[in-house]
């Protein structure tokens, strides 16, 4: 497993199938458990797991799974339809990206873990992995926790307000049930404390890259959430941050295409 600066964390990728089947206990514990959904053995499984690279976050002392994500490498963005976003996106204006692309999806942390240092691993492990397979544009869904839109008022009209998608890459809807926030918050300023108190830690983070996202969100009810298509040019990350990031997960060896982060 790869640690980072001492952290007690570390990253690698499943290596097989009990590997692959852990994550995806997580994922039903933290996205299906708690809202009564379905899942078939206490797992959230679906078509786009055996196509991913799943990479699983663990205390290093203990082994623990405290959390995982999985990532899908499309060579450009004609191949933007295979990704799990495309079921709830028109995103037929990607479609001319002309370099190699990753959705990044399913993204959960354990419930009874809250360590800032979860995600800064996280966020080393896929620099390493964007800086290997030479990735242009990171991409996918974050998600609100629920689907009551008045909740995240602040939070949608922040969005609205600094991190609207350019037009020509802007998903256009698809979905049946959506938020149109960045229409319907047009005159409202946001209570910008409020608004970050609102914000998933992971779309946080992707703002803070020069990460944008969808002027509308998705109501998924069988998720029990609200997401937004997000998008992140890898030029477009500020130059201080991608040296930090890139500082956390150059030291030691790679991330083994093979399986795991070999010591």
């Amino acid at each position: 497993m790869r640690e980072y600066d001492n952290c007690r964390f570390g990253a690698r990728f499943a290596e097989g199938a009990e590997d692959i089947a852990r994550a995806q206990r997580l994922r039903w514990l933290a996205f299906r458990a708690g809202n009564g959904a379905a899942g078939r053995d206490g797992l959230d499984a679906d078509a786009f797991d055996p196509l991913c690279r799943h990479v699983l976050i663990e205390e290093t002392r203990s082994g623990a799974l405290v959390a995982c994500f999985r990532l899908l490498p499309l060579a450009r963005g004609a191949e933007i339809g295979r990704s799990y976003a495309a079921q709830y996106y028109d995103l037929s204006g990607l479609l001319d990206f002309d370099g190699p692309m990753a959705e990044m999806g399913r993204f959960c942390l354990h419930p009874d873990w809250h360590d800032p240092d979860i995600l800064r691993v996280a966020w080393a492990a896929t620099t390493r992995f964007v800086d290997e397979e030479g990735i242009e544009m990171l991409f996918g869904c974050s998600s609100f926790a629920g689907t009551e839109a008045e909740v995240y008022v602040d939070a949608f009209a922040m969005l609205k307000e600094r991190h609207l998608g350019p037009r020509r890459w802007l998903p256009r809807v698809k979905a049946p049930d959506v938020v149109r926030f960045a229409r319907n918050l047009s005159g409202r300023r946001p209570d910008l404390k409020r608004a970050l108190k609102a914000m998933p830690p992971l779309l946080r983070t992707y703002l803070t890259m020069g990460g944008w996202v969808s002027d509308h969100a998705v109501v998924d009810t069988e998720m029990a959430t609200l997401h937004v298509f997000t998008g992140l040019e890898i030029r477009a990350v500020p130059s201080g941050r991608a040296r930090a990031l890139r500082a956390i997960a150059g030291t030691g060896p790679a991330m083994a295409r093979g399986g795991g982060i070999r010591a």
